[in-house]
């Protein structure tokens, strides 16, 4: 294995990642900016208000996107063994 399959392989390990936490990541900003500009609006300023509807929604997504999620990871892992033999293979 030499450079550039190796940055090749982090590279994918990057976008794998950026794909399963993206969505929850702007889920959640979605909902805090939201939250946020309700409590402008109305003046409220209580902590748990913008705490408690983010944990329900990224927990909705992640629950939501769970096979997605699992998809995604489970054909990067199958990429990756994949590579894993023909290294080994090619040294004998």
């Amino acid at each position: 294995m030499n450079e550039i399959e190796a940055i090749e392989i982090c590279r994918e390990a990057i976008f794998v990642m950026l794909k399963l936490v993206g969505p929850i990541m702007l889920a959640g900003l979605l909902v805090g900016v939201t939250v946020s500009m309700i409590q402008t609006v109305t003046q409220i300023q209580e902590q748990a208000l913008t705490f408690i509807p983010k944990m329900v929604v990224v927990f909705g997504i992640t629950i939501w996107l769970l096979p997605f999620m699992l998809a995604t990871l489970g054909g990067f892992t199958n990429s990756l063994s994949d590579r894993i033999v023909q290294i080994g293979q090619s040294n004998l």
